[in-house]
């Protein structure tokens, strides 16, 4: 999936809070072959975009100079608002693949845990190389293959696009199945023993002193 995006030159004159006053927000965009730019970005349309898009799609860029397809590498949070503050890009060089983590998107019932077994998830995304024109938005994890203890899934087992090459170690555990095991509750004190039992001898002697008194 590719998203547009218009931006605009950032003036150096213009001040970050004239910027926002106006309801847009500074952002930068660079690359291998690409000078550090500085540009705005009207920052309702960036929150929407980044909101559905993430890390893992591709954002064009039109509006300085020819487009540029882009990824978003780091976005800035308002610690109290949670606006977004800043953005940068990063500009995708044509025809190289890029190295990325992509999330995993866990689907599917484990046979497992319907048999009341614990489904582990160890990783929630993996690391690949691919082509930009086959980036996926997450990877989909099957989790019906989890049948009894001990079953689990490797990064190896994931799908990927044909471009795509695994850097993540393929033996890596994605999901296992682990044995619920309940736990014992603690044996009930022996008080009614322990209310019956006879006095020891001091203890009596001294009860007796106390009825004759």
């Amino acid at each position: 999936m590719i998203v547009k995006l218009e931006v605009s030159p950032r003036d150096s004159k213009e001040s970050t809070e004239t910027l926002r006053q106006r309801g847009a927000i500074p952002a930068v965009f660079y690359g291998p072959k690409e000078e550090s730019t500085a540009i705005s970005i009207d920052a309702r349309k960036l929150a929407s975009i980044w909101k559905d898009a993430g890390e893992t799609t591709i954002i064009t860029l039109s509006g300085a100079g020819e487009d540029k397809d882009t990824l978003i590498r780091d976005v800035q949070f308002h610690p109290v608002t949670s606006a977004l503050l800043h953005a940068d890009f990063y500009v995708l060089e044509k025809g190289k693949k890029i190295t990325i983590n992509i999330p995993l998107e866990f689907e599917g019932q484990a046979p497992a845990e319907k048999a009341g077994h614990v489904i582990s998830k160890a990783l929630h995304e993996i690391e690949i190389e691919v082509s930009p024109a086959e980036l996926p938005h997450n990877l989909p994890v099957d989790l019906a293959i989890l049948v009894g203890v001990g079953d689990h899934i490797t990064a190896a087992q994931i799908k990927l696009p044909p471009s795509a090459t695994l850097i993540t170690d393929p033996e890596e555990i994605v999901a296992s199945v682990t044995e619920h095991i309940e736990e014992k509750e603690p044996a009930p004190a022996e008080s009614a023993a322990a209310e019956g039992a006879a006095p020891a001898e001091g203890e009596a002697t001294a009860a007796e002193g106390e009825a004759k008194e």
